[in-house]
């Protein structure tokens, strides 16, 4: 396994996101100690992965849950008073 540092990462993103999906296991280091490890998904987390709905879709239901639920207070301070009431 190759050791990257975090510098590199944070310089060369694109090169080491090629080598994780080359297949390569890559340590993260920070200050010479170890802090992650990057590698490509095993084959139960890709089909978990795949199985994801797109993020457009699933953000769409949450503004639709949203607009069919109104504030349960009209502003901070009510919120405020009914916290305050409550210890």
């Amino acid at each position: 396994m190759s050791t990257v540092t975090a510098k590199q990462l944070k310089q060369k993103t694109g090169e080491i996101i090629r080598r994780v999906r080359s297949g390569e296991r890559l340590t993260v280091t920070y200050r010479g100690k170890p802090v992650a490890v990057i590698a490509p998904p095993a084959q139960d987390e890709k089909k978990t992965l795949e199985e994801l709905r797109p993020f457009n879709d699933a953000w769409r239901d949450i503004e639709e849950t949203l607009q069919k639920t109104g504030p349960e207070f009209k502003g901070w301070k009510e919120a405020t008073e009914w916290i305050r009431s409550r210890t």
